[in-house]
C-alpha cells in the first residue's frame, strides 16, 4: 500500500505502509543495522518516529476519502514508554482515540513480530500517546523560510 502523502524521511527510514482506514493505520519496519543504537536493538529515535508516523497516519485516515486526503496533521505532545528493544521487524499500530474540529487525540504501539499475530510472536516494545492538530496543506514549492522572531534592539532583547 502506498503512503498518501510523499515524506522523504519515512522513505529514507524504509517503513511499509500496511493498514490506513477508519481511525487506524499499522506501519511496518524491518530493522536494518544503521537504525540500531550501541546495543544493536532499535534506536529510541526510530521507535518514536514509527509511533509518531503512525498515529498521525491514524489521524489522517478518517479523512483517506476527502479530495487530496483532507487536513494534513502536525503533531503537538507525544508520551512515549518503553517496555523491551525492538528487534527485527517492527509494527507500529495506531488507533485515533478522539477528534475534534482541529484535535486528534491518538495512541499507538510498537510490537515486535506480526501484529496480526497474538501470544509470543507479538511483543510490546513501546507505547504512546499524542496530539495533533490538523492543518490545511500549504504549497511546498516557492515558499521562502522566514524568521520566527525578530531580534530587538535594548533592553531586554535577545
Amino acid at each position: 500500500m502506498d503512503f498518501p502523502v510523499h515524506i522523504p524521511f519515512v522513505e529514507h527510514l524504509g517503513f511499509e505502509l500496511l493498514c490506513f482506514e477508519g481511525g487506524e493505520a499499522q506501519i511496518a519496519l524491518d530493522l536494518r543495522a544503521e537504525q540500531c543504537n550501541s546495543f544493536l536493538v532499535a534506536h529510541g529515535g526510530v521507535t518514536m518516529t514509527l509511533l509518531d508516523v503512525v498515529m498521525a497516519h491514524a489521524a489522517r485516515s478518517v479523512n483517506r476519502d476527502v479530495e487530496g486526503g483532507g487536513p494534513g496533521v502536525v503533531t503537538i505532545e507525544m508520551k512515549t514508554t518503553f517496555m523491551r528493544p525492538g528487534e527485527g521487524r517492527l509494527v507500529g499500530v495506531g488507533r485515533l482515540l478522539h477528534r475534534t474540529a482541529t484535535m486528534a487525540f491518538v495512541e499507538g504501539s510498537v510490537y515486535t513480530g506480526d501484529a496480526a499475530s497474538e501470544g509470543e510472536d507479538r511483543l510490546l516494545c513501546a507505547h504512546a500517546t499524542g496530539t495533533f492538530k490538523y492543518v490545511r496543506k500549504l504549497p511546498t514549492q516557492g515558499r521562502e523560510l522566514k524568521p520566527l522572531q525578530r531580534k530587538l534592539d535594548g533592553a531586554g532583547s535577545d
